[in-house]
C-alpha cells in the first residue's frame, strides 16, 4: 500500500504560480499528477519514473514541472502561468507499472488539493 497526501494548492490569479506537494508513504517506480474539473473526467497531466523519465500532456506542457525527492519522500509538480482552465482538484498518484507514462493504469492515489485560478 502506498498512502499520498497532497498540499499547496489554493487560490491564484492568472499568470501566477504555485506549487504543489504530494508527501508518500513510499515512492515507488511511477509517480503522477493528475487533475479533474467539475464535470469533466480525471486527466493525467505528468509523470515522473524512478530513473528519470519525465512525460507531459500537452495542456502544461512548458509551464509545470513535475519533480520527486525519494530521500523526502516527495512528489512536487510547479506549476507557472496559470490561467482559469487550470482550476481543478489535484491529486498525484502512484503505480509500480512500466513504462511510466500518462497512460498508465495507477493503483494509489491521494484525495486531492483544490486549485482555483481567477482571471
Amino acid at each position: 500500500q502506498v498512502q499520498l497526501v497532497e498540499s499547496g494548492g489554493g487560490s491564484v490569479q492568472s499568470g501566477g504560480s504555485l506549487r504543489l506537494s504530494c508527501a508518500a508513504s513510499k515512492m515507488i517506480y511511477c509517480m503522477g499528477w493528475f487533475r479533474q474539473a467539475p464535470g469533466k473526467e480525471r486527466v493525467a497531466l505528468a509523470t515522473i519514473s524512478a530513473d528519470g523519465i519525465l512525460t507531459y500532456a500537452d495542456t502544461v506542457q512548458g509551464r509545470f514541472t513535475i519533480s520527486r525527492d525519494n530521500a523526502e519522500k516527495t512528489l512536487n509538480l510547479q506549476m507557472n502561468s496559470l490561467k482559469p482552465d487550470d482550476s481543478a482538484m489535484y491529486s498525484c498518484a502512484a503505480t509500480y507499472e512500466s513504462p511510466c507514462k500518462l497512460e498508465a493504469t495507477f493503483h494509489y492515489r491521494g484525495r486531492g488539493t483544490q486549485v482555483s485560478v481567477s482571471s
